[in-house]
């Protein structure tokens, strides 16, 4: 393809997400529904070039910045209580999952070698970062879940990766050693933590010592393929690497950055990953044309894959459910047993964890890595994409339907302070640093106008601490009027400025108050 027509084809993806972006708004659907409905729909179009997918750039490209964001808000307290539970998703489900799928692609098709049903296996066990996150973002569940479910998408990719690469190494070379890949898989998993740990660190160190917003947000894009590329190029887990960098990232961003620097990233990131996320669905609808080319069209899948896909499908979904109320029953009968702190799911909150298993971007490009020479290699393409569309069709846009069913309650680790009370002790860490300097050094009193601000704030925060309810509809009401109020005021900032009475650097600076004036509104109203 002529650059120029790369770029044509670009824009019609980027007019594309936000076409069908809109429309599953209005109908109500998750979006990355829409986007591989409509994606499909475009392979098909004619005229347009078939999409042939690089599945190494896929990853490269995509991947690393999406776990970062995933990681970067990942709460760390409730992360490190439930990392049992992580990891027995991420590495437990996923190894499971891998062995029930391969043993029933061997007995739907006998003649498949055993490393080739194990490949396939690993193609499919791990569900996707990209669309648990397009999912869990319409959806409330409890922290516990909430927690479990993002833990698994950052890590589960790694697993999915290295069982894989086992089982290709396998079947071209017809040796397996079990312990030898433990080993292995130990070592990448503590190499990324380290190498991440480290990228993560430097980072924090030169982003501290840098005095430019934009420089610092830019730097701060770049740490994601930093520490994907640096733990590759160190032959341990680029995915773990990643996820370690980014946590660190999350932990130390709050004393590291400014204000300035956090709303401009803030909203640069937010952009950058609905773009990114977006791309990957269509992406994936759009790579049916050449999976269906490879394998020798429709009628052929239909004909000889149906059942042995539908099977696989099967498989997978069930092995889910197996993993995850057999742990809840474990866990549930050693709390029996022994006087242990851990808690059971329950059956609603197994199941919908179970029904959370949707596959995306790394399935797919996992398929697409496959060598040529490898025996089964047609299945697993259409096995995979047959995943992906089976869960994020049927599953995601079920799983608000699962949830509300299950009737799930929080009953999370709270933490010792509430959102009232923990705002009013930062209003009496402000109000005492104001009360300070807001006198003179022979006691006169100079800031009255800012004591008195400050003083009323921590009043307020005090009476409102634990009458939430009381004060709420009050509340609502004054920060609507603020609303109201930026609202003429910057309608009055723009008839200004269309009369000439003011320069654009002074409607600039002016609109930039309103602005934040109107953000903290809208924060204020929806806590």
């Amino acid at each position: 393809m002529h650059p120029t027509e790369i770029f044509e084809l670009v824009f019609i993806l980027l007019l594309a997400i936000l076409i069908l972006h809109w429309l599953a708004g209005r109908a109500g659907l998750p979006a990355s529904v829409a986007l591989l409905i409509g994606g499909g729909a475009l392979a098909f179009v004619p005229g347009l070039p078939a999409i042939e997918l690089d599945p190494e750039l896929v990853l490269v490209l995509f991947l690393p910045p999406l776990l970062m964001d995933g990681a970067y808000f990942t709460a760390i307290a409730p992360f490190r209580r439930q990392i049992a539970g992580i990891l027995s998703l991420a590495v437990g489900a996923v190894v499971f999952t891998t062995l029930v799928v391969g043993l029933a692609v061997h007995w739907l098709v006998p003649g498949l070698p055993w490393a080739a049903c194990f490949a396939l296996g690993a193609i499919v066990s791990p569900p996707d970062a990209v669309s648990a996150r397009a999912v869990l973002q319409r959806v409330r569940l409890p922290r516990r879940l909430t927690t479990l479910l993002e833990g698994e998408s950052l890590l589960n990719d790694a697993s999915g990766l290295v069982l894989f690469r086992f089982a290709v190494a396998a079947a071209l070379t017809g040796s397996f050693d079990a312990v030898d890949a433990g080993m292995q898989f130990a070592w990448l998993a503590v190499g990324g933590i380290i190498v991440g740990g480290l990228i993560g660190g430097l980072w924090m160190v030169i982003l501290h010592r840098l005095r430019d917003d934009m420089l610092t947000t830019a730097a701060s894009l770049i740490l994601c393929w930093a520490a994907y590329l640096g733990g590759e190029a160190l032959h341990v887990s680029g995915v773990i690497s990643t996820v370690t960098a980014g946590l660190v990232f999350g932990w130390y961003q709050h004393v590291v950055f400014t204000a300035g620097v956090r709303i401009r990233s803030s909203a640069f990131w937010h952009v950058m990953v609905f773009l990114f996320e977006a791309m990957i669905f269509i992406l994936i609808g759009l790579s049916l044309r050449g999976v269906l080319e490879r394998v020798g069209g429709f009628e052929v899948v239909l004909s000889t894959m149906a059942v042995p896909v539908a099977g696989i499908i099967v498989a997978m979904t069930l092995a889910r459910f197996a993993w995850v109320f057999g742990c809840d029953a474990a866990v549930a009968a050693l709390r029996r047993l022994t006087p242990s702190s851990a808690m059971p799911l329950g059956s609603g909150s197994a199941f919908v964890l179970s029904w959370a298993g949707m596959r995306g971007v790394v399935t797919l490009a996992v398929a697409l890595t496959v060598p040529e020479t490898m025996p089964g290699r047609d299945l697993m393409l259409v096995a995979a994409f047959a995943a992906i569309l089976v869960t994020v069709l049927f599953q995601g846009t079920t799983l608000g339907l699962v949830i509300r069913a299950a009737g799930l309650t929080d009953r999370g680790v709270r933490p010792p302070l509430s959102l009232g009370e923990a705002e009013a002790a930062v209003a009496r860490a402000q109000l005492g640093a104001v009360a300070a300097r807001a006198h003179a050094p022979d006691g006169t009193l100079v800031h009255p106008r800012l004591l008195d601000t400050y003083t009323r704030r921590a009043e307020q925060t005090a009476n409102y601490m634990g009458n939430e309810d009381t004060f709420g509809p009050a509340i609502m009401e004054h920060f609507d009027i603020v609303v109201d109020a930026v609202k003429a005021g910057r309608m009055e900032l723009v008839r200004l400025h269309r009369a000439h009475q003011i320069d654009d650097e002074t409607l600039h600076d002016l609109e930039r108050d309103l602005d934040l004036e109107e953000l903290a509104a809208r924060a204020a109203m929806t806590v």
